[in-house]
C-alpha cells in the first residue's frame, strides 16, 4: 500500500493531515495483515487504526465491540465521513437488521459492528462464509478477560473465528486507562 494513499485517505476521508503517534507504523501492521495487539491511551485515535485500513481492504472488516452505544456512536459517526458501515444489535427492527444483512451480503458494507455473541451464532458465521472477511478487530479487548471467564464467554471463542477465516487479519485493541487523555482522532 503506496503511503501516499493512505495519506490521502486521512485527509479526505477523515479530515486529518497527519497521524498521531504510533498510528501510521499500526495501520501498516494490519494492512500487512500482521496479527496485532494495540493498546493505546484513551483518545488517542485507536478507532482510526481499524477504520482506515477497512477502507483499503476488498473485504469486510468485522469490529467486536462490547457496548450497542458504541456500535450506534461509531456507525454514525462513520455515515457523517461517508464511509459504509452497520451495526447488528438488539435495537434493530427485524427489518433493520435483514436490510443490513443482505447489505453485508451485497458487499456494500465497509465495516460491520457486532457483539461478540452476534459473532459467534452459526446464523451470521454462515453468512460471513458467503462474504471476504479481510479484518477481525475486538475492540475493549480487556473485556476477554477483566470480568472474569463467565462474563460474557464468547469473547473466548473469538480464537475459533480466527480459525474460519485464516486470511483475515486479527486486530485487538484497548486503551491504557492509567495514560492521559487527549482529544482528536
Amino acid at each position: 500500500m503506496q503511503e501516499s494513499q493512505i495519506k490521502s485517505i486521512l485527509k479526505d476521508t477523515f479530515g486529518f493531515n497527519e497521524f498521531r503517534l504510533l498510528q501510521q507504523e499500526i495501520i501498516q501492521n494490519i494492512l500487512s495483515k500482521k496479527d496485532t495487539l494495540i493498546i493505546m491511551p484513551t483518545g488517542s485515535g485507536k478507532s482510526l487504526c481499524y477504520q482506515l485500513p477497512a477502507l483499503i481492504f476488498e473485504g469486510l472488516t468485522i469490529v467486536i465491540s462490547p457496548l450497542i452505544s458504541l456500535m450506534k456512536d461509531q456507525v454514525e459517526q462513520l455515515h457523517e465521513m461517508g464511509i459504509k458501515a452497520v451495526f447488528l444489535n438488539s435495537s434493530l427492527s427485524y427489518d433493520e437488521y435483514q436490510h443490513n444483512i443482505n447489505l453485508i451480503l451485497e458487499n456494500k458494507i465497509k465495516l460491520v459492528y457486532l457483539a461478540p455473541e452476534a459473532m459467534m451464532t452459526q446464523k451470521f458465521l454462515t453468512i460471513l462464509s458467503k462474504v471476504t472477511v479481510d479484518c477481525i478487530t475486538i475492540d475493549e479487548a480487556h473485556c476477554i478477560s477483566e470480568w472474569g471467564h463467565d462474563f460474557r464467554p464468547e469473547y473466548r471463542q473469538m480464537i475459533e473465528v480466527r480459525k474460519l477465516f485464516p486470511k483475515a487479519v486479527l486486530c485487538s485493541f484497548d486503551c491504557n486507562s492509567n495514560s492521559e487523555s487527549s482529544a482528536g482522532h
